[in-house]
Parts: C-alpha cells; structure tokens; sequence
C-alpha cells in the first residue's frame, strides 16, 4: 500500500496525454535562401534539421533541393554559424550537459550499477545477455519509470518502443504499472510502439521519432529491443559482414544523434553469440562486434544469477568503474529483491 501511496502520481503529476510544445528550436526556413518548398524537398531527402544540414555538401543539397551550388553553400555557412559548430571549454561544455536526466531501472542495486540515478538522456545504454537474462523486462521497466515525474526518477515524458522481436507485451506495462499504483491505460497510452520488420524499417522508424518530436510529443526514451536481430537475420556468412557492419555503423551514429539532439535516453538490447576461440571462461559475445561496442555509452552483460535472480555486469563506461550488481525480475518489474 506504501508503495502504491508513493508512485500513484505518475497518473497525476506525470504525462497528462496532452501535447505540450517545448521550446522553439531554428528550422530549416530560418536560414537564407531556404523557403517552404525547399525545405519540404530537403526533408523529404532526409534533411531535417539544420545539423543535417550543416554537415552536407554544397553539390548533395543542390541535387536534393533543386537549388543553385551558391545557395546551398550560403545555407549551409548560416547553419553552421546558428549551431556554433566547433570548440567550447569545458566549464561551458558542463552547463550544456546540465539538462541531462535519469531514469530509474526500478532496482537501487542496478542505479548504483550505473552511476546511482539510473540510464542517462544523451546516450546509448546497451544490455546484452543470453534469452531470458532480462534484457526485455528491463525495458519494459524503464518505458513505465521515465513516465514517472522527476523527483520519483522518472522522466516526465513519453517513451517510444521499437519492437523488432515481437516482445512487447502491453499486457505486462499494466502489471508493471499496477504494481506501482498507476492507471495502466494511461501508462500504455504514452508508450507509441511500432513493430520493425526489416533493417531498413527498423532505420526508416528513427525519422518518424524525430517528427514525432518536432510535433510536440515528449519523448524522453527510446527503446530498442532488439537492436542487432534483423542486421544478423538479413546479412548472413562473413561475405556480407562488411555491409552489415556499414549499415549497422550508420544506424548506431543516427541513434547517437538522435540522443544528442533532443536529450533522450536509448537503451537497445543485443543478441549474443558463443565464441568458438574462447577456451575459458564465459564464451558469451555480443553481436555487432567493436561498431556497436565502441557507439554504446554504457554497456552491461547480463546473466542468470542464484535463486531466480539476474546479475548485470557494466562491461564498459566513460565515467564509471566495471562492477556487478544482483537484482530480481517480478510481476512488479525490476526490484532488489523478492
């Protein structure tokens, strides 16, 4: 009942289900030479920021938007201007980082696991573990918590689930959401959920975010579940590992933007695999090799532990010690213990 009296203002103080606009960003017809037309041409060419744009060529922008080498050169200089692209000290760089937020796991174990408040807005956390090790229900987790408002460590926001494994299951948010005093119709609300069926839908899915976003809606994670089934399904025998690593590369880095840009936290989970080479020891990799590895911020390995429990090992962090820590997966959802 405690708890219950303590969580029940995600239904109160947290997402209303309203759309609320956040602060006006610039947008492509800001700039000099980039009216309506232009920038519906250049969005449909994927360009939808001045980001996109600044870091393009004169000739790319030219085809894509029918314009002349010289305007396309003039945008693209003001959008480098407007964004400030280039060197900053580290004192500013810090007051740039103020705005980012943190999303419980649910488990104190786990947030201490991971700097002490949870997964972090502008980066990537990946989980990866054989099936069952509780990849799944961690995101499952985290899309009810960051609902939760900022001082319960959530978020405020709304979550996005890209589901490319068929495992959300709307039946468990409501358990989850229950468990913690919460209307599960209005959790399940701010949940958007879309079913990838292929890699390039699965790509296709991270522009639909973005428009999302500049709709209003206010998104505060991503969830990926899994990042790696489709590139493993699609790109088979090491003839074809070159262009799954290259296409798979594009992805992590447009996921890493994406995180930047608009402050979200992305948790994706990964496969693994056993490796033959490895004698001793834990054979257990993850798929996707160094790419992945190196654009995950926080990377943790998870595993079956004693008596029904799960044990997360951070693996690699820019900031934070390799530790393990112990947790359970309830009808509740991640917690310390039974």
């Amino acid at each position: 009942m405690a708890i219950k009296k303590e969580t029940k203002e995600i239904t109160e103080d947290a997402v209303s289900g309203e759309k609320s606009k956040p602060k006006r960003e610039l947008e492509l017809t800001d700039l000099p030479g980039i009216g309506p037309a232009v920038a519906a041409k250049l969005e449909s060419a994927g360009i939808f920021d001045l980001m996109a744009l600044a870091v393009s060529s004169p000739a790319s922008i030219g085809d894509a938007a029918g314009v002349s080498p010289a305007v396309a050169r003039k945008a693209i200089q003001a959008a480098r201007n407007m964004l400030e692209l280039g060197f900053t000290d580290g004192l500013e760089f810090e007051k740039k980082r103020s705005n980012v937020c943190y999303i419980t796991t649910g488990s104190k174990n786990l947030n201490e696991l991971l700097g002490g408040r949870g997964i972090e807005s502008r980066s990537i956390t990946e989980a990866f573990g054989a099936y069952g090790s509780g990849k799944t229900q961690l995101g499952l987790t985290l899309a009810v918590n960051t609902q939760l408002p900022l001082e319960k460590g959530g978020a405020n926001g709304k979550c996005v689930f890209i589901d490319t494994e068929g495992t959300f299951r709307p039946a468990r948010i409501k358990q989850i959401a229950e468990a913690m005093g919460a209307n599960p119709e209005k959790v399940l609300k701010n949940i958007f959920v879309a079913r990838a069926f292929n890699s390039d839908h699965q790509m296709l899915l991270l522009e639909k975010v973005t428009e999302m976003i500049k709709s209003g809606e206010p998104i505060k994670l991503m969830i990926i579940d899994s990042l790696t089934a489709h590139f493993r399904a699609e790109f088979a025998g090491r003839g074809q590992l070159a262009d799954r690593q290259q296409k798979l590369n594009r992805y992590m880095h447009d996921l890493m933007k994406l995180a930047e840009t608009y402050n979200l936290a992305v948790y994706v989970t990964n496969q693994v695999m056993a490796n033959p080479a490895q004698m001793f020891g834990d054979p257990t990799t993850a798929i996707g090799g160094n790419i992945v590895g190196h654009a995950s911020t926080y990377r943790m390995y998870l595993r079956r532990g004693k008596q029904g429990s799960r044990v997360s090992k951070l693996i690699d962090s820019p900031n934070l010690p390799d530790n393990e820590a112990i947790y359970f997966v309830t009808e509740a959802g991640i917690v310390d213990k039974v």
